[in-house]
């Protein structure tokens, strides 16, 4: 009976149904870590329930409005060695497949408690944030107020700079905010390309080959040490996201 009950583990693993921790693998000849397996969510935990799941090859975030939930997919290993992802170089690709919803992506962050109620996946920190509007796709919030309370930190077409006694400005790209919305895909069409640079207090946000955000913190609530890799779905509100493609490469600081 146990080597059948053995033999039942091996298979459902087989067919990835029941995802194994891994560590990640090695990086590619350009020095990129494959994060997401195109399969599984093998490397992710988050919330049971259909709430994250593969399909197409991508990560899927899905919720109804009645059956919402405030809740993180993280990736495994920057829960055990945060201390690892903070300054790298982050590629992927994203589609909204709804009109409606909220999400991003975490770097920089921690758990946090959830005023909702119990919730192990609650994450507050740095967020790249999107919407299917593309209201704020391109800038950078701050979720759960981990860094500093600062809500939008920075808004797309801009280069933005917090100063040491924590006031913003903005100076323009040379693209500004409405040309910019202009490239990035509205929901059911194609992927958008996103590549995420954190490197000291420097950040740059870049879709579709398009410079949307650049971003210096050098304000004392800056948060420079590593800390959770996730990706969101907001609570109250119907959506379905896809993220693929993700890979990153770890970078030493920027000296100043």
């Amino acid at each position: 009976m146990r080597n059948q009950w053995v033999l039942g583990v091996l298979a459902i693993l087989s067919f990835g149904l029941l995802p194994a921790r891994a560590e990640l693998p090695q990086p590619d000849k350009d020095g990129f870590v494959t994060l997401f397996n195109g399969k599984d969510l093998t490397g992710w935990e988050g919330v049971e329930g259909d709430y994250w799941t593969v399909k197409d090859g991508a990560i899927t975030g899905s919720q109804t409005k009645e059956n919402s939930k405030h809740t993180f997919l993280v990736l495994s290993e920057s829960k055990t060695n945060p201390e690892k992802f903070a300054n790298f170089e982050l590629h992927l690709k994203y589609k909204w497949m709804s009109d409606t919803g909220d999400s991003g992506i975490q770097y920089r962050s921690k758990f946090v408690p959830d005023a909702r109620g119990p919730n192990p996946w609650k994450v507050g920190g740095y967020q790249i944030n999107t919407v299917p509007r593309r209201t704020y796709d391109g800038g950078l919030y701050d979720e759960a107020n981990v860094a500093g309370q600062r809500g939008i930190m920075a808004g797309r077409g801009f280069k933005t700079t917090w100063d040491a006694n924590n006031q913003r400005k903005n100076d323009p790209l040379p693209e500004t905010a409405e040309t910019l919305l202009t490239y990035i895909h509205p929901p059911n069409g194609e992927f958008n390309d996103l590549v995420f640079v954190a490197n000291g207090r420097h950040f740059t946000i870049t879709i579709n080959g398009h410079l949307m955000g650049d971003v210096t913190d050098d304000s004392p609530k800056a948060v420079l040490e590593g800390g959770l890799i996730a990706l969101q779905l907001h609570t109250g509100l119907a959506m379905t996201i896809q993220y693929k493609d993700i890979k990153m490469k770890f970078l030493e600081p920027e000296k100043k």
